[in-house]
């Protein structure tokens, strides 16, 4: 009999690019082989004979009789399959085996069970977890590029951008996929999400495609789902979406909650936490953001704003509307399913759809098929392809009710994709793998077959909720008034706005108009929050000629009324008094610059205390009041810590020294949040190297 079996876990962990998961248990990827030890209890001398009698078996599940349970029994070996389940003998003597253990490439990944059956009776070697292998030339999500693998499986430090397509907002977020219990808290999000698809046969989990929609399924479903959505509007009775540093403390709470929905998440912390399960787990996998994303568009390539005659933005259809960003995945596997040339990189959107039919996240959509409008192929492609092409059209409702088209108005979407950069902290463009150039005969090709696709699939669809994608004609738009509207895309917190606007004539008569210029504090996702100031002008216009206003709005009119993500857009519309004609031009811009800064000494090595220093510097005319910085560094500090600062006073700077003694070496990130009375989701980063003690 075995008097012990050693799983060698630090070996084989380190090997398998999972010693940063555990160094207590064995986690191996599937298609790379593990050794494992026996130690006898009695003197094994007829070692050939032996070996024969001896078997190996691996189960998922305490009893392997259930029908849902996974149980594969394979003898021991001289060599072995590595293509299969196998073992072989790599080294013996009477007192000891050591055993090489082969797992096929196409394993279901889950938590298994190791037993050694000798004659009739089993015996408990140990568990151990089985992964993806993206390092494994045979599995399915084989990625190449070592480099790549470092990104989207081992970094746990991520960036996600918010802002406007003109002034990307690059926001840290701690994705921690291998903190202490995370691959466990996996691997039960996986179980209820199959729970929750009516799904429960283990072999699916060989297959990436069903691990990325159970899990997403897991996180918006409404009987089990991990987050809450939170809505603009509601009351917050939980953590804002803006507070959240990172994914471990939202799967911790679940945990910790027995499985309550956490509050509150919104899509870039539903692509977040899924980013983290799924590199836990083994599939490679990035955080992705398109600016000016049509949202709830059910397909059509057509989407449309209501404004009133002063520029306000209405919210009359609640559903469909244009975002200023939105934030979903990618995932990198073999489309087994599909044809090759669909293999690659699919997009996968946790966030809630109001879809006709089935489940109410997206994908994985091959991110190819998105890009040739191929709308027809698995999963969801038609619902991104619409959401990056579709045609904004605008529309002024008059105070009579009646509605009429704002030329001028027209947006297009999809205008900037991006993730960050393989290996550092830059951001990188990504907009050509989903798209074509505008205007270009690629994208017109394009969008006919897609309308082509969508129209083959309503005629042989059974189901009346399906909608045909519609391609927008261009209106004819009158060419003797044109309006432009400019102002810096970004600014500091506490500047002033700086507003530009020309208006040009270009018929031979002159005109007669009414400009109404305004400003509206908006949410992400196209919600108004308050008009913050609006200013009428009316003037003639002498034929082809053009009238210049600049337009000063001091930060203290607009400034308590920023949202989380602190954006706002600026509107002039222009009445033509002889025509009723009505031109409208549009802009977004964002407080981009944080007035929280980092530094860190020049050596700081593993283990020895050292200090950072945090500054915090209000650039306002007025205190800022109950402030609060919330600090967070996986390996440099233990939790997060909040420093309670009080009031900082107008045009002073606060400096906090932070003590930390580093747990790991090599290159740590500290980031800072801060809250208060006047600002919300303030958060500033820095990443210094650890000398290795």
């Amino acid at each position: 009999s075995i008097q012990k079996c050693h799983l060698m876990i630090p070996e084989n962990n380190k090997n398998h690019h999972t010693e940063e998961i555990s160094t207590e248990k064995l986690i191996v990827r599937r298609g790379q082989p593990f050794t494992i030890t026996l130690s006898f209890s009695a003197p094994v001398h007829n070692y050939l004979q032996q070996m024969k009698k001896t078997f190996l078996i691996v189960q998922t599940g305490p009893h392997s009789s259930e029908p849902d349970e996974i149980q594969v029994e394979f003898p021991i070996s001289s060599l072995g399959d590595q293509k299969q389940w196998s073992a072989a003998v790599e080294e013996q003597d009477p007192n000891f085996w050591t055993l090489r253990v082969n797992t096929p490439a196409n394993a279901p990944i889950g938590q298994y069970t190791l037993l050694l059956r000798a004659s009739k009776s089993s015996q408990f070697l140990g568990s151990f977890t089985l992964l993806f292998n993206p390092w494994c030339r045979d599995d399915e999500v084989f990625l190449a590029n070592e480099v790549q693998r470092q990104e989207y499986i081992l970094n746990q430090d991520g960036i996600i951008y918010q802002g406007t397509e003109n002034a990307i907002l690059a926001q840290p977020w701690d994705f921690s996929q291998f903190e202490e219990n995370m691959v466990d808290i996996c691997f039960i999000l996986l179980a209820l999400g199959e729970h929750f698809q009516r799904e429960k046969d283990p072999a699916l989990r060989k297959n990436p495609v069903h691990v990325c929609r159970a899990v997403a399924a897991m996180l918006n479903c409404n009987e089990f789902r991990n987050l809450t959505k939170y809505d603009p509007g509601q009351q917050y009775n939980g953590t804002p979406p803006s507070k959240w540093l990172g994914s471990s403390p939202v799967l911790q709470q679940w945990i910790a909650s027995k499985f309550q929905p956490v509050r509150y998440g919104r899509c870039w912390v539903f692509a977040a936490v899924l980013c983290s399960v799924l590199r836990c787990l083994g599939i490679p996998t990035r955080v992705v953001t398109g600016f000016t994303w049509a949202h709830n568009t059910k397909s059509s390539l057509s989407v449309d704003e209501y404004y009133d005659e002063d520029g306000t933005l209405l919210t009359q259809d609640k559903s469909a509307r244009v975002w200023t960003f939105h934030v979903w995945n990618e995932c990198w596997m073999a489309r087994t399913d599909l044809l090759p040339e669909y293999s690659g990189w699919q997009a996968l959107d946790a966030t809630c759809q109001e879809k006709g039919k089935g489940l109410s996240f997206c994908g994985p959509a091959p991110v190819h098929a998105i890009k040739e409008g191929d709308t027809q192929v698995d999963y969801d492609v038609c619902y991104f392809f619409a959401a990056i092409n579709a045609k904004c059209h605008v529309w002024i409702h008059k105070a009579d009710d009646t509605l009429k088209p704002a030329f001028g108005g027209t947006k297009y979407t999809g205008n900037n994709i991006s993730t960050k950069g393989v290996g550092s902290e830059r951001c990188e463009d990504i907009t050509q793998n989903y798209k074509y150039p505008e205007g270009s005969r690629q994208e017109k090709r394009v969008l006919g077959k897609a309308y082509r696709n969508m129209k083959e699939l309503e005629t042989t669809s059974s189901s009346s909720s399906t909608q045909v994608i519609f391609i927008p004609t261009a209106q004819e738009e009158p060419v003797n008034l044109f309006i432009q509207l400019q102002s810096s895309s970004s600014l500091e917190l506490g500047q002033d706005i700086t507003l530009s606007i020309q208006v040009f004539n270009h018929s031979d008569i002159e005109k007669t108009t009414h400009l109404v210029a305004g400003i509206q504090a908006l949410h992400y996702n196209g919600v108004p929050i308050a008009q913050v100031w609006k200013e009428e002008f009316y003037f003639n216009l002498q034929s082809n000629s053009v009238n210049n206003l600049q337009v000063s709005v001091p930060y203290t009119w607009f400034g308590k009324e920023l949202g989380e993500n602190h954006l706002l857009r600026l509107t002039a519309v222009l009445q033509d008094e002889d025509s009723s004609y009505v031109y409208l031009a549009q802009e977004e811009i964002s407080i981009c610059e944080s007035p929280v800064t980092i530094e860190f000494p020049e050596n700081i090595v593993q283990y020895e205390p050292s200090t950072a220093k945090i500054s915090l510097q209000n650039p306002l005319m007025e205190p800022l009041e109950q402030c609060v910085i919330t600090v967070a560094g996986r390996g440099l500090i233990h939790r997060q810590r909040n420093y309670r600062l009080g009031s900082v006073q107008a045009k002073s700077t606060q400096e906090l020294q932070i003590p930390f003694t580093p747990t790991r070496a090599g290159p740590r990130r500290l980031t800072a949040r801060l809250t208060c009375l006047q600002l919300q989701n303030l958060k500033s980063y820095r990443t210094t190297t650890i000398a290795a003690a």
